[in-house]
């Protein structure tokens, strides 16, 4: 799986992640709580699918100390830092 994420004020850069691999990074919010980085995936048949990775409006209250991310062949998975549940979040378009 290919992944290009950034935010308005950081490129993270291309990363190639493994099957069972991981990808991470540390960031602090800001302080007017709008806080977005964003992704680009590229894996198996689905090409450039664009999701955001962290929102603050979203994953401020889900996320806790850190977002994490399932990637599967049905979709995407996020962790909910409250109720140590994954949650799907994102559907792969048909």
């Amino acid at each position: 799986m290919t992944l290009h994420c950034q935010s308005k004020d950081d490129d993270l850069g291309e990363q190639t992640v493994a099957d069972g691999g991981k990808f991470g990074w540390d960031f602090d919010v800001n302080v007017w709580g709008t806080t977005l980085y964003y992704c680009d995936m590229g894996w198996a048949n689905l090409q450039d699918y664009h999701f955001d990775a962290y929102s603050f409006a979203r994953d401020s209250v889900h996320c806790d100390a850190q977002c994490l991310w399932l990637v599967s062949e049905e979709g995407m998975y996020g962790l909910n830092g409250q109720t140590g549940f994954w949650e799907y979040i994102h559907q792969w378009p048909s």
